[in-house]
């Protein structure tokens, strides 16, 4: 209420230092509070620095593009007889099987190939799997250019191996960034901190604050190790923005760090929160609903009509009934039109799998108790239904 109350237009930092500077510093603190290492934070003279993009999938999208401009500017430097549409003709992006639909969603807007690497048996991507693609499109010719690991996948929470990537993408000069929308919020807990080693080989890295961190939406917080990158692919003055400071070294203006012009003063918003709750209170918020989600993970293991899908690492809990697919579609039918919870499904692999998401702030024990007795009484009378269906057949 009160970022919209003030009314702010952020296009620059002569509209609004403010706005501008609590931005840099909010994103710092946040930093720091995941232990990202020094070269993504600003500070007083660092080379990186943090921004608050509107969503995941814009952050994949700049990072995408910083990168596409980067390579073809280098690709022209060292063969200046290719033009600009040629070397895009044989850019290739790279992402997951597992990845997020944004990634290739921001392949399409950069008009650049994009390839899925294979997950392995825990549906995450190890290094001998991305090594294994590269080869085989460079030696037809085409340009691997940028990579996007995930960090808590959308279908199960799975972790791409970042300490094997990293050093790929960095040998071969594709730009990693990281997209940890979901699970970057745990990243505050010391005990949860190692699923993030390896972003020191990153280029950039993003998570959404809106998505677990108690922030109102919109406020995805991405980060990068040379701001130059960003800005080199996206800087334009016009007269009508320029300022008395804009060339002095000490001001940052955001527009060129992003698709949008003007902007919210959304780093209010996550100021609130983390003097509200501080780091204490947001780690027991995160702590709670990963034993939640155990509490979960063991009602349906004590269950031998159900079977767990993947590990459960942070708050999803991936689920099935033993049986087939179109089963599982009907059991997901019938939670959802009972109206007592809501689950969304994915497939892994071949499976229809179900997925029990801790959300909410208030959640408690006693919820998670409802809501396996009301998913575990839907099966029951499913599987009488579905008995005696097969009978009559």
């Amino acid at each position: 209420m009160l970022c919209g109350g003030i009314g702010c237009v952020g296009f620059s930092w002569a509209a609004s230092p403010a706005c501008t500077e609590l931005e840099t510093v909010m994103l710092d603190w946040l930093g720091k509070m995941i232990n990202l290492p020094q070269e993504f934070l600003a500070g007083k003279d660092g080379q990186g620095g943090g921004v608050i993009q509107g969503s995941a999938s814009e952050a994949t999208l700049i990072s995408l593009l910083a990168a596409r401009t980067k390579t073809i500017r280098r690709v022209q430097s060292e063969k200046p007889e290719l033009t600009e549409a040629e070397i895009m003709g044989r850019l290739v992006a790279y992402a997951s099987d597992q990845a997020h639909s944004s990634v290739e969603r921001a392949a399409l807007i950069g008009a650049v190939k994009i390839k899925n690497v294979p997950s392995d048996d825990t549906f995450t991507v190890c290094g001998s799997a991305l090594k294994k693609v590269l080869d085989e499109d460079k030696a037809a010719g085409l340009i691997p250019f940028f990579f996007c690991a995930t960090l808590g996948t959308t279908p199960c929470c799975s972790f791409d191996k970042l300490l094997e990537l990293g050093p790929i993408c960095n040998k071969e000069n594709i730009w990693m960034h990281i997209d940890a929308a979901y699970a970057g919020s745990a990243f505050i807990c010391p005990e949860f901190r190692h699923l993030l080693n390896g972003v020191e080989f990153a280029d950039s890295f993003n998570f959404n604050p809106h998505k677990w961190l108690l922030v109102n939406f919109d406020c995805s917080a991405m980060w990068v190790k040379k701001r130059s990158d960003l800005i080199g692919a996206f800087k334009l003055e016009p007269l009508y923005l320029q300022h008395h400071h804009q060339e002095s070294g000490l001001v940052t203006d955001y527009r060129h760090w992003q698709i949008p012009l003007g902007r919210r003063f959304r780093s209010l918003k996550l100021w609130f929160v983390l003097r509200m709750y501080g780091v204490k209170g947001l780690q027991e918020h995160i702590r709670k609903h990963v034993r939640l989600s155990h509490q979960f993970e063991h009602l349906v293991l004590q269950d031998g009509r159900f079977e767990i899908c993947a590990e459960v690492v942070l708050g999803l809990v991936c689920f099935r009934l033993k049986g087939s697919n179109k089963l599982n579609e009907a059991l997901l039918k019938s939670i959802n039109e009972a109206k007592k919870i809501h689950l969304v499904p994915c497939h892994l692999r071949e499976k229809f799998v179900l997925r029990f998401a801790i959300c909410s702030r208030t959640v408690e024990s006693t919820h998670i108790k409802f809501a396996w007795q009301h998913i575990s009484q839907l099966a029951t009378d499913l599987l009488k239904t579905w008995e005696q269906n097969h009978q009559q057949e």
